[in-house]
């Protein structure tokens, strides 16, 4: 019988660290992946930082006015100045229509305090 016990937790102890091999090993290459993540979103957010200053300096009003005077018999593009806009008054607004003489035929009450029981 004494055997039979050592038998049964050898094995379990081999069993056991036959596991913890597997999940060292599991857990190491999750924390590989989880740092080859990280180095690619810092390369990604140092990309994406790039393309701000690259779209920042492209799109300087010095640059973008001169652009569109070299274009300008192509898109005849004006600069923008303050007598380009309208005032308010001069908006004309759509005409709201609304036909106040309908018969309510079917009331719907709303609210439990009008409502009887």
């Amino acid at each position: 019988m004494k055997f039979f016990l050592y038998l049964v937790t050898a094995t379990m102890l081999i069993g056991l660290a036959f596991w913890a091999y597997h999940e060292n090993y599991k857990t190491q290459q999750a924390i590989e992946e989880t740092e080859q993540l990280q180095r690619e979103i810092g390369a990604a957010r140092e990309r994406l930082s790039v393309l701000r200053a690259e779209w920042a300096y492209l799109n300087r009003p010095d640059r973008l006015r001169d652009l569109a005077e070299l274009n300008f018999t192509r898109l005849g593009l004006l600069p923008l100045r303050p007598d380009h806009f309208g005032r308010v008054d001069q908006v004309a607004f759509p005409t709201q229509v609304f036909d106040t003489d309908l018969p309510i035929t079917t009331p719907v009450d709303v609210s439990s305090q009008g409502a009887e029981e």
